[in-house]
């Protein structure tokens, strides 16, 4: 009977979905409704056991149901209806479980004659305190059979209400006791219904200036708002990517050696844009990144800034080593793939100058670094005369005894040796701290943090390419880079899982991973110009200590000295991760000494009425913001946002509110540019 109910209900379940998604997709409803099943069976049957309870069952259709809804359906209004029409109709067969297994073991038979009934119980309860109230005998069985009206006894000042119910009675139980609680079916299927879920789609590009190739990508961002179980502040969450174009990709051009020729990059993007059908007007938010070698050149600065004030309304400049560890191990997918599989992976980002790393686990990014390892730090042609050489290959050479210059026919032979000394530095910093003395030279930032075994390792990049089955040659070593490193994991032995995205990864990283949103819940001038580029974050240490305004006052002062900033001359970002303790103030009395310690630390920007920028990790913006305005003579100046992860040594632009709301968009950047390494 139990495993009945449950089958019942599954087949149930599919075959509203399945109708939903005939008048809701009608193009598409026979391969999701099918894919669909299949997955929910799948799931049902990989964490289902032979003679479960009915509960168990009930159990299993409820937490299975939202991963296999996902697995063929993207975050949309449609998506949000459907869960809510099956959490809705779940609900009482999951509650309906629970009561049969708390039913007598032998039920009554037979009539039951008029006032035989024992098991009807009267109680008088209060709807103000929600308490049953004690009433005496007598005064009970007066208000029941009084034939006339009877005042009803008065309990925190409102008469208490008569409540009718049936006696408990000491039954035998199916595999769970009487007291054990019936848990909320919100709480097993991961989702909290709302009554008015919006959401936000947004326009985004993404450029890539790399050492060997540039192209970008455009995407549409969904964002939602919403009441989760565990966030309780409305705040607008990432919760769909979808590519819209993906560009052609092109030989980065340069005028030398030194310098990114700028005109043919920027008529290369107009060009795109006219291909994906977009202008400048349409696009809300990206980055531009410049990477690799080209971060080196002289003009790199120039050319992110030039591309990103016209390629929308809210495109960031970026460069720098570990941001681009980070994008291309979140373009990748790898991200994603390492939460599905539970594990930690090292993924590696090969392009024509650099290679960056990221140790990844359940779906987070742990550690990041990057070493001078790349196809195109030897340039080739098909009959190996020597078109470019750059620092780390010159460096190179010198280690291994070899003499070439630009112009020269280098053999194969050693060709391929340095392509190998690069597969072999790049393995040793890939397993453990660089060590040999080519591996501390080419390290352009800290080793990983190798604490945490790592499962398996993945590629990205344009060797990755070549790494994973292509045989394009491009006038460089990134052929043979690809075949020696290739030919070392397999010698070694080294477990390999393919990413979704290779030589687009890091592109799609800064078109659709850039992008962090504030709370809904922020303070600010709406005379404020927005956007606000390029602003450095100061993190104020104020820790787990007793809150005073004197030590606030304190700490800001000693992060300006620790960044070099001067308070009232530099823009910047005062940061608080950390909940303010406060055993002396009760509530909120807080936060007007906050404020106007936050006056009293920043003269100068008060006096001068220069833009004053706090954020916190936490919901705080709005009330400490009105405290500010009412609290002290600052009131135009002042931006308050909140719920940000940042770390020090962040840069940020922050973006004018989205549409309607009062979340600002906001990117996480870095700004590494000209880092010419002089080799020992």
């Amino acid at each position: 009977m139990n495993e009945d109910r449950v089958r019942n209900m599954k087949q149930h379940i599919v075959g509203v979905v399945g109708t939903f998604f005939e008048k809701q997709f009608p193009e598409r409803s026979g391969e999701w409704s099918k894919s669909f099943e299949e997955e929910y069976t799948s799931l049902v049957e990989k964490y289902g056991r032979e003679n479960s309870s009915e509960v168990e069952g009930m159990r299993n259709l409820i937490v299975s149901f939202k991963p296999a809804l996902s697995y063929v359906l993207e975050p949309c209004e449609e998506y949000d209806i459907l869960m809510t029409m099956v959490q809705s109709m779940l609900k009482a067969p999951w509650e309906g479980a629970h009561r049969r297994m708390t039913k007598p073991a032998t039920p009554s038979k037979g009539p039951v004659m008029p006032g035989s009934d024992q098991s009807i119980n009267v109680e008088f309860y209060c709807v103000v305190c929600e308490q049953v109230i004690d009433v005496p005998h007598e005064k009970k069985m007066e208000i029941l059979n009084s034939e006339e009206e009877v005042q009803l006894p008065v309990h925190c000042d409102q008469p208490v209400k008569i409540r009718i119910s049936r006696k408990q009675k000491k039954v035998m139980v199916e595999e769970t006791k009487e007291d054990t609680p019936i848990e909320p079916i919100e709480l097993l299927m991961g989702y909290l219904p709302a009554d008015n879920i919006e959401y936000l789609k947004v326009t985004s590009v993404g450029i890539d200036i790399g050492s060997s190739t540039s192209h970008l990508i455009f995407s549409r961002l969904t964002l939602k708002r919403e009441t989760s179980l565990f966030n309780m502040t409305n705040r607008f969450n990432l919760v769909n990517r979808e590519i819209l174009y993906e560009g052609s990709i092109i030989f980065t051009p340069l005028l030398d050696r030194l310098n990114i020729d700028v005109d043919a990059v920027v008529h290369f993007c107009k060009e795109e844009y006219k291909k994906a059908g977009m202008t400048p007007e349409m696009v809300e938010t990206g980055a531009v990144i410049v990477t690799g070698e080209t971060a080196k050149k002289k003009n790199a600065e120039e050319i992110v800034n030039r591309l990103s004030s016209e390629s929308g309304k809210f495109v960031s400049a970026a460069a720098g080593p570990n941001l681009e560890s980070l994008l291309s191990a979140m373009g990748s997918g790898i991200v994603e793939q390492s939460l599905s599989s539970q594990k930690t992976l090292l993924h590696v980002d090969i392009g024509g100058g650099t290679s960056n790393l990221a140790i990844v686990s359940r779906g987070q990014v742990l550690g990041t670094s990057c070493i001078n390892v790349g196809g195109r730090l030897l340039g080739i042609d098909e009959n190996f005369l020597i078109w470019r050489i750059d620092g780390p290959t010159q460096f190179l050479m010198n280690e291994l005894g070899m003499s070439y210059k630009i112009g020269d026919t280098i053999p194969e032979k050693d060709a391929r040796t340095i392509a190998r000394e690069y597969a072999k530095t790049l393995i040793e910093v890939m397993q453990g701290p660089a060590r040999s003395r080519v591996a501390k030279e080419l390290m352009m930032t800290a080793d990983l943090d190798f604490s945490r075994p790592i499962d398996a390792y993945s590629f990205s990049g344009g060797v990755a390419e070549l790494f994973f089955g292509s045989d394009e040659a491009f006038d460089d070593i990134g052929l043979m880079l690809a075949q020696e490193i290739r030919s070392l994991i397999e010698t070694i032995g080294l477990t390999v899982v393919e990413p979704k995205n290779k030589i687009r990864a890091t592109v799609i990283g800064a078109g659709a991973f850039s992008l962090s949103v504030s709370g809904s819940t922020t303070f600010f001038d709406k005379e404020i110009d927005l956007p606000v580029m390029n602003v450095p974050v100061l993190p104020v240490n104020l820790g787990d200590d007793e809150f005073t305004p004197d030590r606030l006052v304190e700490e800001i002062g000693k992060s300006f000295t620790t960044f070099d900033m001067v308070e009232g001359e530099d823009m910047v970002a005062l940061y608080f991760r950390d909940l303010i303790v406060s055993r002396i103030y009760i509530g909120d009395e807080w936060l007007t000494p906050f404020a106007k310690a936050i006056e009293k630390a920043l003269p100068t920007s008060v006096y001068k009425k220069k833009l004053i920028i706090l954020i916190f990790g936490y919901d705080l913006a709005k009330r400490l913001g009105l405290a500010i305005r009412d609290g002290t003579s600052i009131k135009n100046n002042i931006l308050v946002l909140d719920e940000l992860q940042l770390e020090a040594g962040d840069w940020i632009d922050i973006g004018a509110p989205l549409k309607s709301t009062q979340s600002f968009p906001v990117t996480v950047k870095s700004l590494v540019f000209n880092q010419n390494k002089v080799y020992s």
